[in-house]
């Protein structure tokens, strides 16, 4: 049997959009269950995102320590940012968000891997990249503002991050499944293995 994810899309009897934000909406769908009822779905519309894992050559990852206002913390993330218009090539938008965020850029990209982050309540779909061979950007500091502003940036060993994840103390999405999905693919087939850069991404299709 091979475990794979496919596509499929249950018929839907209404739609509306009763709110739409500046990035976000929410969407209401009726739809179809197999036993013939009619079941409402509420769910936030996300254009998608990227985050980029930017390992340098001591083993360490660049991560960013930024409020945010939903849980109520500072959490410890990846470089990571929404996708700015409809079929943007998501290595672009990787690179411009390992830009603004961490003032670096990286010679070697690949696809660590492609996740839903609440698939019961919002369809984001977030690709995160290795980014490796890093060096620095040179000119002015792209300019933050709001949360980005307090936004602190370090350089953490991948072990460090590992022992903080399973003790509970790291808890951002893309980090987790991130630093743990590096550890994987070490242990499995090795870095080189990982799909390049431009791999299909059938949940944001666009064009190389």
């Amino acid at each position: 049997m091979t475990i794979k994810d496919t596509a499929e899309e249950w018929e839907i009897r209404a739609t509306d959009t009763p709110f739409t934000g500046n990035k976000t909406s929410v969407r209401t769908d009726d739809v179809v269950m197999p036993d013939g009822s009619v079941a409402r779905r509420d769910y936030q519309v996300h254009p998608g995102s990227v985050a980029v894992l930017a390992l340098d050559d001591e083993d360490r990852v660049i991560v960013i320590r930024q409020y945010r206002h939903p849980v109520r913390q500072k959490l410890w993330e990846i470089p990571a940012g929404l996708l700015d218009v409809p079929g943007e090539n998501p290595l672009h938008a990787a690179q411009r968000e390992l830009y603004e965020e961490a003032h670096v850029k990286a010679e070697d990209w690949r696809v660590l891997t492609d996740v839903y982050t609440t698939p019961g309540g919002c369809d984001e779909a977030v690709r995160i990249f290795l980014a490796r061979d890093l060096s620095a950007v040179e000119g002015e500091r792209f300019l933050v503002e709001h949360e980005e502003a307090d936004m602190e940036l370090e350089r953490v060993p991948v072990d460090e991050l590992v022992r903080g994840v399973l003790a509970g103390e790291l808890h951002n999405n893309c980090l987790v499944v991130g630093v743990l999905s590096l550890v994987a693919a070490r242990s499995g087939d090795g870095l080189e293995a990982l799909r390049p850069a431009q791999a299909p991404w059938p949940a944001r299709p666009f064009e190389a």
